[in-house]
């Protein structure tokens, strides 16, 4: 991955080289690739397990402030979030995309990419 990648980029990468949505928001935010915690994210993906619940890029994004002190500002990620996307449920993000398709595929990249990006803004403050 390019070092002069922005974290959107290097969550965007992340995804398309298979790591889910809550993984790339993660590592892309903060450059930890621990398999344990990889591990346990797996499961945020697709809405937790699949059940097309909560996005797995807020999960991820709730996980980096978490691991780096900031998880008081994980409601400031799920407001903003909303603000942005009217809703933090895979299903409502989704639901003009037949699940898994391309579309849906690349809708959930996009996500992944602005999640890391507010993300990341939040870290720095």
């Amino acid at each position: 991955m390019p070092e002069s990648a922005t974290v959107a980029e290097k969550a965007g990468m992340l995804f398309a080289s298979g790591h889910n949505c809550t993984q790339a928001v993660f590592v892309a935010t903060t450059g930890e690739e621990d398999p344990r915690i990889l591990k346990m994210a797996e499961a945020f993906g697709g809405g937790i397990g699949g059940a097309k619940c909560l996005c797995g890029a807020v999960t991820g994004g709730v996980m980096a402030l978490s691991i780096k002190d900031r998880g008081h500002l994980a409601a400031r990620l799920v407001e903003e979030f909303k603000q942005n996307h009217r809703a933090t449920c895979c299903a409502a993000l989704s639901k003009s995309f037949r699940w898994n398709s391309r579309e849906h595929r690349e809708n959930c990249r996009r996500i992944t990419q602005e999640t890391a990006a507010l993300t990341a803004r939040l870290l720095q403050e």
